[in-house]
């Protein structure tokens, strides 16, 4: 029998190569998949950014804060127009007027006159509207300064470095014109600075970013009592004297409502790098702003909110309109009276008796008086000097 060939067995074997997977350089997360991964803390509790350039526009600011009040006290001059009864001598020029008549130890009343602070008297008769843009530039004294602009650059620099310079500027400047626009509506006969109304901006800028991002950021709650304690204590500020509180209501509602038109989503994404080329890698997280105009029926709706009411408040400011002829309680928002201090707008009368090179002033109220010399007293500071005796 012969034998029958067996069919060879052929065995096909294929080799593929098996690519290693591409490494992801950056994942971008969605709401949803960052709350199952992990949150990122609110701006106020990261770590600044060593970036120089990104926290430039509240530099600027803060030294223009800084600029105006050095030639706010030059102008004052309290070593030449008080004949050296200032706290702080050593100072010489930049000395200041004595806490019994600033408390902020700052300038004298018609020191922040001739700089350009909001008063009844210019606005309603002399039509100086050209205050409500120079207010919010000054300060009413040291204690003002460092406390607001402290609160600026904690809250402004960790917002510049989330959202950006442009944004954070328009919010700024925004903030700061609607302060002083409402402020002049509710005008009392005596001095008033408004350059808090911006800072107020940034914290309902803040606000309105955290709700906006609420399921977003961690640390919410802590957040929040960094912003209260923050704003309860530039509001309390707010009621001593020349420190103008509504401002500081109007620079809030602008910051609200422009926070909630601008500001955008951050996204998270996770970088995943290499170590050992030329740059060294780490796995970390990176927070960008969105750029897609997300929400924008309520962008629309805040930017007509915010419309409406940047218009109403200058049509009744050149209307003249005084409002608190329609609000009695209104003047207490801005200034509540102590033993230390005067609320009062009234015109005080003061008697005037000139001797050799002295100078009397009798206030006609109360019978006080104080003797100065003759020599170079002018009109604003002997008005200065009546109301602090009257007082």
């Amino acid at each position: 029998m012969a034998d029958t060939p067996n069919p060879k067995l052929q065995t096909h074997i294929e080799i593929k190569s098996i690519q290693p997977p591409l490494q992801r350089l950056s994942t971008e997360l969605t709401a949803e998949e960052l709350l199952k991964e992990q949150r990122i803390p609110f701006p106020f509790f990261r770590r600044l950014s060593q970036r120089k350039e990104s926290t430039w526009i509240i530099s600027v600011f803060v030294i223009l804060h800084l600029i105006a009040f050095c030639a706010t006290m030059i102008v004052n001059d309290c070593w030449g127009n008080s004949h050296a009864q200032c706290a702080l001598k050593q100072l010489g020029r930049f000395s200041f007027q004595p806490l019994s008549e600033n408390p902020l130890l700052g300038p004298s009343a018609s020191g922040l006159d001739a700089m350009g602070a909001l008063r009844l008297r210019y606005l309603a008769s002399d039509h100086q509207l050209w205050r409500v843009f120079t207010s919010p530039c000054l300060h009413a004294g040291v204690f003002h300064l460092i406390i607001s602009l402290s609160s600026v650059i904690f809250v402004g620099i960790h917002l510049e470095q989330e959202f950006g310079p442009l944004r954070i500027g328009v919010i700024y400047i925004l903030s700061a014109l609607t302060g002083g626009l409402l402020a002049a509506l509710f005008l009392q006969d005596r001095p008033s600075v408004s350059s808090s109304g911006a800072l107020f901006g940034l914290l309902g800028a803040t606000l309105s970013g955290l709700i906006q991002n609420w399921k977003i950021y961690s640390k919410k709650f802590a957040t929040l009592m960094s912003f209260l304690i923050i704003l309860m204590l530039n509001a309390i500020l707010g009621l001593l004297p020349f420190v103008n509180n509504f401002s500081n209501v109007g620079g809030f509602i602008s910051g609200f409502l422009v926070g909630f038109m601008v500001l955008f989503k951050p996204q998270v994404g996770k970088v995943y790098q290499n170590k050992g080329g030329i740059f060294d890698y780490d796995v970390k997280n990176s927070v960008k702003p969105k750029r897609k105009l997300d929400r924008p029926v309520s962008r629309i709706v805040c930017l007509v909110i915010f419309s409406l009411l940047l218009v109403g408040i200058v049509v009744a400011l050149l209307q003249g309109v005084n409002a608190n002829k329609y609000c009695g309680w209104c003047k207490y928002i801005d200034c509540v009276p102590s033993k230390w201090w005067s609320c009062s707008d009234k015109t005080m009368e003061c008697e005037t008796m000139i001797s050799s090179e002295q100078l009397t002033l009798t206030c006609s109220d109360n019978g006080k008086f104080r003797v100065l010399p003759l020599a170079n007293v002018s009109t604003a500071r002997m008005e200065d000097l009546c109301n602090l005796l009257c007082s």
